[in-house]
């Protein structure tokens, strides 16, 4: 799979949803899709930006847009993740890092001296056809749905 490229379309991919469903992005065509990778179910930056994405997804949603969060946790603890923080989006179970990669996310990451592969956390914008049209990496969480709030009603 090739990986993807602001200005140019995503390749389709199926990916499974935390609960259970299969998503299809070409079933997803006439919105757009915000992607946000994040590394870990319930920790304290993973959680908060779930809470904030969770918080303006009534303003996400009425600009014709869905929201999934993407990391490598299993289906059952993203479903917990899910109800802890009620979360009105799917999460992609990726952790065969298929959806990942396609995305280039793994990056290698170091944490108290120890060199591992994990996400970095980026978020993607497609458009309703199905482009790439904008992408974040390095994230910081504070402040950053408000600039993919921006960066939505710009399309």
């Amino acid at each position: 799979m090739s990986k993807v490229h602001v200005g140019k379309k995503v390749p389709d991919f199926k990916a499974l949803l935390d609960n259970e469903e299969t998503f299809k992005l070409s079933e997803n065509k006439g919105k757009n899709l915000v992607f946000y990778f994040y590394p870990k179910d319930n920790t304290p930056g993973c959680t908060k930006e779930g809470e904030d994405f969770r918080d303006n997804y009534s303003v996400i949603k009425k600009l014709n847009t869905e929201v999934i969060g993407v990391s490598k946790d299993s289906v059952t603890s993203h479903q917990k993740f899910v109800q802890k923080f009620n979360f009105p989006f799917n999460l992609i179970s990726d952790e065969n890092e298929k959806v990942c990669n396609l995305f280039n996310v793994i990056k290698e990451k170091n944490m108290y001296g120890r060199k591992y592969m994990g996400i970095e956390r980026s978020t993607f914008l497609i458009d309703t056809n199905g482009k790439l049209v904008k992408e974040w990496r390095k994230v910081r969480v504070k402040g950053h749905v408000d600039d993919v709030i921006e960066s939505i009603k710009e399309i």
